[in-house]
């Protein structure tokens, strides 16, 4: 890496993916050093879960990869943005984006795969 990352008290850093070819916001997740650096080596996106408190590799259980086309690093160094080619839906729910509902509850994104059938 070449530009500084600044990471939180947690090591984390907010990571956004975005579909390189429609420019849809896919979800919000958060990275350590060492995901950044996996992610760099593999060209597929890995994060950090907070929940699990360990790495992952998107789409390892799912075959729902992300391929990355590019990192970019906002101003302040503090969160990046993954632009990537989204295999499948990026979120567990089975829509393509984790954005697929407005605040009133409307449901605007599309379902692309049965989470049941793939979780199992």
């Amino acid at each position: 890496m070449t530009v500084e990352l600044a990471f939180d008290e947690q090591e984390l850093l907010p990571a956004i993916a975005q579909d390189a070819d429609s420019g849809d916001v896919l979800m919000l997740a958060y990275v350590t050093e060492e995901a950044v650096d996996r992610s760099l080596e593999t060209g597929e996106a890995h994060y950090f879960s907070r929940s699990r408190d360990e790495l992952w590799h998107k789409g390892g259980s799912s075959g729902h990869v992300q391929r990355i086309e590019e990192i970019r690093v906002d101003c302040d160094g503090d969160a990046i943005l993954y632009v990537v080619k989204q295999e499948g839906g990026a979120c567990h729910t089975g829509y393509d984006s984790c954005f697929y509902r407005t605040i009133d509850g409307e449901t605007v994104g599309e379902k692309v795969f049965d989470p049941d059938a793939v979780y199992q």
